[in-house]
């Protein structure tokens, strides 16, 4: 959530830095703007009501003690009709506050300064590429092709059991994907000081607008019918807001999480978009990093962090590239992003396996997360979250990368032991 008081401030600034991501919510600000004055214009209105009643109600008790009984039956009539007003206005003010929580919750994140201008994932800017992309003396195979004649994925039965876009591995497979987040799990807790957590899958809807899923994306996500709970999308989500709603000691920042969670997305709006396979499916696994630190921090831990999730596919010796996104590509929630692209033969191309992203105050303001400095002053923290990676995706790059031509594929060396 966006700081009103910066609204206030410097709404031209506002519009100019969320028109880069779309000029509609230049629009929104100044529907902001509108709706603040009218809330902060009731909100007057009812204090200088209630200070009057106060002040005829002392009158009151003074007169009753002179024994001005009359005068004082008409005072209390006054204040009477002011209660009543005061009734009225408050149920106004709570409309227009419910109004206004709902804009500003639906307002998207200010794009960093340094972050490029542009309309999609065509105009991201890469930044790096590891790796060269293995040159293949036969034609490589799909991941779904090498799981199914190995009898290792079998899409047939996954939709069985619950519909398109899931699946089910046997076997290598499944011990593969054990392997994996158990390997990430290892590096980022071993080598970059993370803490593991284990959290649950269901969230209720406030964690959820915490670090800015609902409202706006309600439709991508799945709810328990008989419950107001939500499967996670992903752990950013109850990471995150482990300290929701907390006020953290300035000695205990930065903090690091890692999580294994399964994390299931209804792929709203993606129809026809990597219908095979196991790129893009309803539920899979997905290890995440979190980050809450001091402000000044944020965007060195952001490198930090791109780097970390780097070394899983260093280590896997898998090709791949980091684009930073532009302004029309930028998630809701971020203020800067950084996506790690995996190299993927059947494609001839890089495509995301994670997305390293700086969401600055953003998500702690809406999960009011805050620290209190030396000095006693009390500040909102800045939040980070990247993949470490996404299990399956992962997966199917090394099916596709060690890749044999019999069909098989190998295991890379840094995963044999946990094999």
């Amino acid at each position: 959530m966006l700081d009103i008081k910066l609204i206030r401030k410097n709404p031209d600034f506002v519009k100019e830095r969320l028109s880069k991501r779309d000029p509609v919510y230049g629009k929104m600000i100044d529907e902001v703007l509108d709706v603040d004055e009218e809330r902060r214009s009731l909100i007057r209105e009812i204090e200088d009501l209630k200070a009057e009643k106060n002040r005829l109600s002392k009158q009151i008790g003074q007169l009753f003690r002179e024994g001005k009984r009359e005068e004082a039956e008409k005072i209390k009539e006054q204040v009477h009709g002011k209660n009543k007003k005061i009734e009225i206005l408050e149920k106004e003010l709570k409309s227009v506050e419910d109004r206004f929580e709902r804009l500003m919750l639906t307002i998207p994140n200010i794009p960093h300064e340094t972050v490029p201008v542009g309309e999609d994932e065509e105009d991201n800017v890469e930044i790096r590429k590891w790796g060269e992309p293995r040159q293949f003396d036969f034609e490589p195979l799909p991941h779904w092709e090498i799981g199914e004649k190995l009898g290792i994925l079998d899409f047939e039965r996954g939709a069985k059991l619950s519909g398109s876009r899931f699946t089910v591995m046997y076997r290598e497979a499944a011990r593969l994907e054990r392997a994996l987040i158990n390997f990430m799990l290892d590096v980022h807790a071993k080598e970059h000081g993370y803490t593991e957590v284990w959290t649950p899958v269901l969230v209720k809807p406030e964690i959820l607008t915490g670090t800015g899923q609902l409202p706006k994306f309600e439709e991508d996500l799945y709810r328990v019918c008989d419950e107001d709970l939500y499967l996670l999308p992903t752990a950013e989500v109850s990471l995150t807001n482990l300290h929701a709603g907390e006020i953290l000691s300035e000695e205990k920042l930065p903090v690091y999480y890692t999580a294994y969670t399964p994390c299931f997305r209804r792929e709203a709006g993606s129809h026809g978009k990597d219908v095979r396979g196991i790129l893009r499916q309803h539920q899979f696994d997905k290890v995440e990093l979190v980050k809450i630190v001091k402000p000044e921090e944020s965007y060195n831990e952001l490198e930090k962090l791109v780097k970390e999730a780097e070394k899983i596919l260093q280590l896997l010796e898998i090709p791949y590239r980091v684009v930073e996104l532009c302004t029309g590509d930028l998630g809701f929630s971020a203020a800067k992003t950084y996506d790690i692209e995996v190299w993927i033969p059947s494609q001839n191309r890089y495509r995301e396996i994670s997305s390293c992203s700086n969401t600055e105050d953003f998500q702690a303001r809406r999960a009011k997360i805050r620290y209190r400095d030396k000095d006693g002053k009390i500040h909102f923290v800045h939040t980070l979250n990247g993949s470490g990676l996404a299990v399956g995706r992962t997966l199917l790059a090394i099916m596709e990368n060690y890749q044999k031509a019999d069909g098989s594929f190998d295991i890379p060396d840094v995963l044999k032991d946990y094999m």
